[in-house]
């Protein structure tokens, strides 16, 4: 009897670290996956954009159309007082959560929700596996910025980011190599998983590999790079994907707010039929 309070005991401080580690963005994600079966973010990366007003406007049409998160961020010279323009725009014009996609360790700032505490599993560079994560780490805690834990692989053909990350991009036609490291980064302690064929990629990570990945973790997962219709997106949701990200689409249409609404219906479909 002793032994059994005690590990009661000892269990319910436990589950009370793990509640206080996660916080209220993780929680939002957590709970929009479980109601919807998909989800979907809308990354506007500000160098990208013609005018900071242009990628605000973006921002908010992303929000109107009933997409679940803005982030914001890029691979490139996102930092700084264009960063931090741009994303207190959106902020306060938009009442879901804004989180930065980071390049690197200056891609944070204060006007946002939380960040993509991002690991790039397959890089060869150890700068980007923990060392990038442990220059931004204090920063981020002094700012109170809720740091989302996330194992990041990316899939050939990579983009920008594999090139600035250094990555090892995981082939296409090895979806058993994405399950392996998307494994590894949930035993690690990552709570997403997070898989990217890179910006404005030809094409979006190959459903059988969706899948694979999917039946091998037990963390939301979500997808990016290469996805531009919202019949693709529906289909990766199908797959096994909980989470849909995209940005180039977004970026390139003349009215984003009827191009997402279109995405959010289509994945929110896809979302019902899984669960």
């Amino acid at each position: 009897m002793v032994g059994d309070a005690r590990n009661h005991l000892l269990l319910s401080h436990l589950g009370g670290i793990l509640s206080m580690n996660i916080g209220k963005t993780e929680k939002y994600i957590l709970k929009r996956i479980d109601e919807t079966g998909g989800i979907l973010s809308v990354i506007v990366d500000p160098v990208d954009y013609s005018s900071r007003e242009k990628a605000i406007a973006t921002g908010v049409a992303a929000y109107k159309a009933g997409t679940d998160i803005v982030a914001v961020g890029g691979s490139i010279n996102a930092q700084g007082e264009l960063l931090d323009s741009v994303t207190k725009g959106i902020k306060e014009k938009i009442d879901i959560p804004v989180v930065l996609f980071p390049g690197n360790i200056a891609t944070i700032t204060p006007y946002a929700d939380a960040i993509y505490f991002m690991s790039l599993l397959n890089s060869r560079n150890p700068y980007y596996i923990s060392q990038a994560q442990a220059l931004a780490a204090p920063l981020i805690k002094q700012l109170k910025i809720e740091p989302l834990p996330v194992g990041y692989i990316v899939v050939e053909p990579g983009g920008t980011v594999g090139w600035v990350g250094d990555a090892n991009a995981v082939p296409r036609i090895k979806p058993k190599i994405a399950s392996a490291l998307a494994m590894a980064g949930e035993f690690s302690g990552h709570r997403i998983i997070f898989t990217d064929a890179g910006s404005a990629a030809y094409e979006h990570v190959p459903l059988e590999m969706v899948s694979a990945v999917k039946k091998s973790i037990d963390v939301p997962y979500l997808v990016a790079g290469g996805i531009k219709t919202p019949e693709q997106a529906g289909k990766i949701v199908s797959a096994g994907a909980d989470w849909i990200q995209i940005g180039t689409a977004a970026e390139n249409s003349k009215n984003p707010e009827e191009l997402l609404k279109k995405f959010v219906s289509s994945i929110r479909k896809s979302g019902k039929s899984k669960r």
